[in-house]
């Protein structure tokens, strides 16, 4: 079973009308246009972003924890004209030969079944490629869409954790939830 999460160069993904993709500087711009959207930084870790800068900074640090083995995301991009509109991806966790899930949309594409076209290619990757047992994703309380999105996706809720998460100068409850590979009998992480 593959443990060191160690890949020798970045997969590209292919769905029906995405491509997943290594996120390089040139999609500065995209990342910001994103991230400057108060409601995609509503439920996340990040303040909505006002340079772009900024977004060079994601870029790099999401490049470097690929380069050391620490996790993988993908930029989302329509097949037709490679401009990034999200990401999606892991951090790995070695200990449990499991991954967090994390990702985000431009809040023009919701609702279009775009994230849950993405996230079950990369989930596909993780259970097949990867090897992993299981999956985690943390949702604040309110993020009522991402709940769903998991659920649709076949994650169980593991409850709340609370005050798990701090960001934005305040701790913050998260709802937990789990995917286990339960086709290679794996039950948990």
């Amino acid at each position: 079973m593959n443990t060191d999460f160690l890949l020798t160069s970045f997969p590209k993904l292919e769905t029906e009308r995405l491509f997943l993709r290594q996120e390089t500087s040139k999609d500065a711009e995209a990342v910001f246009a994103v991230f400057s959207d108060p409601k995609v930084t509503q439920f996340h870790d990040l303040d909505t972003f006002t340079l772009i800068e900024e977004a060079f900074g994601v870029i790099e640090r999401r490049t470097k924890r690929f380069e050391m083995g620490r996790g993988i995301r993908w930029g989302i991009t329509h097949k037709q004209d490679n401009i990034l509109i999200g990401s999606c991806g892991f951090t790995w966790n070695q200990q449990a030969i499991g991954a967090d899930v994390g990702y985000e949309l431009a809040s023009t594409y919701w609702r279009q079944g775009i994230m849950t076209e993405a996230l079950q290619t990369i989930l596909q990757f993780a259970f097949d490629e990867m090897r992993l047992r299981c999956v985690t994703a943390e949702v604040m309380l309110d993020n009522i869409a991402s709940k769903k999105l998991l659920s649709k996706l076949g994650f169980q809720s593991r409850g709340v954790l609370k005050q798990h998460g701090f960001w934005k100068g305040q701790y913050h409850d998260l709802e937990q939830f789990l995917l286990t590979d339960f086709e290679n009998n794996y039950h948990y992480c």
